[in-house]
């Protein structure tokens, strides 16, 4: 349920309808608009009487939250949520975030290398798997706990933020300490206990959107993580499954406009994963920014053929490089900053 209350209310007017609504057991969560305040209100809704509530002065309007989502939904939260994951980088408004990386660490010297390169031609985060969930059990599952820990100089050389995916509970509290962005991967988007667990920190959460799921099922997800306290939870579009196999996934470039209509959260795209292919990426970017995305995710290697994992679908960073000219030239046009 949302209630509209006046811009020009009083706390103490506010703090009285608050006290009312909380008496009945429910969760009131307040967002400051340019026009109105909106009380959000979670819980029993059912209990409440909507003409009840319209009898205070301050209140303009009540209505109620039909979509199963309730704090991801643009009604609860009417402005663009702006997510801050360090060091002076944000996601969300007029605020663009350039994550890029390797696919998976390798070692401490080409990892802190090719961050300064990354740095150098305009990222601003460092993306970068030390636990890999992989197809083939035989495949390349990461460094672990040492992946983390390289990631980590990198940052120490060039002061970008760490965004590293995390697959189960058991790492959460290294992953506190050692990331700035945990990110929930597309196999994990409906794993509810990781989901939980997430939602139990502050920690931006960068929510990878299931190859088969549908906006609404991705929405709930999000919901999952909010419901814990967390408010920090980005999107990422990162390709869907479909009847076509020419590429590795179709990227759903309408999943912006529709997210950014339907929820205040942030969404960015992942063009390289729903590729799968090198020469797909840099079309795939310039549409993913031209479509209003909150930023990109791309996968950058110094050598793809030799990379441990997915060097098919990384740039090089000479590749990087000149796609960051033309992403910087778009950004200006859709007026966001790195």
């Amino acid at each position: 349920m949302i209630i509209h209350i006046s811009q020009n209310s009083s706390e103490n007017q506010i703090d009285e309808i608050t006290q009312f609504v909380e008496s009945m057991g429910l969760n009131v969560h307040r967002s400051n608009g340019s026009n109105r305040i909106i009380l959000g209100l979670t819980g029993d809704v059912s209990k409440i009487d909507i003409n009840t509530l319209k009898k205070y002065n301050i209140v303009e309007d009540v209505y109620r939250i039909t979509a199963p989502y309730k704090k991801a939904n643009r009604e609860f939260h009417e402005a663009d949520s702006v997510i801050d994951i360090g060091d002076g980088v944000k996601v969300g408004g007029d605020h663009f975030l350039m994550c890029a990386g390797p696919c998976s660490v390798e070692n401490e010297t080409d990892t802190i290398e090719l961050a300064k390169q990354l740095k150098d031609a305009g990222a601003n985060s460092l993306r970068g798997g030390a636990f890999k969930p992989r197809t083939s059990p035989y495949s390349f599952q990461g460094l672990g706990v040492e992946g983390l820990r390289i990631l980590n100089e990198a940052k120490k050389e060039t002061g970008l933020p760490i965004v590293s995916e995390l697959m189960g509970t058991d790492h959460l509290d290294t992953f506190v300490d050692m990331v700035d962005v945990i990110q929930i991967g597309a196999r994990n988007m409906q794993n509810f206990d990781l989901l939980k667990a997430v939602g139990q920190t502050d920690k931006p959460v960068l929510l990878k959107r299931g190859m088969s799921a549908t906006i609404e099922e991705w929405l709930m997800s999000a919901e999952y993580i909010l419901a814990g306290g967390n408010k920090n939870v980005i999107f990422c579009e990162r390709g869907i499954r479909t009847f076509e196999d020419a590429t590795r996934n179709t990227l759903d470039i309408q999943a912006v406009p529709v997210v950014q209509k339907e929820s205040h959260l942030p969404i960015v795209i992942d063009p390289s994963h729903a590729a799968g292919i090198r020469y797909v990426i840099p079309s795939m970017a310039k549409s993913a920014v031209m479509s209003g995305a909150n930023g990109l995710q791309i996968e950058v290697h110094q050598n793809p053929e030799k990379a441990w994992s997915d060097g098919q679908q990384s740039l090089t960073p000479e590749e990087f490089k000149n796609l960051m000219e033309t992403i910087k030239i778009l950004l200006k046009i859709e007026g966001k900053t790195l």
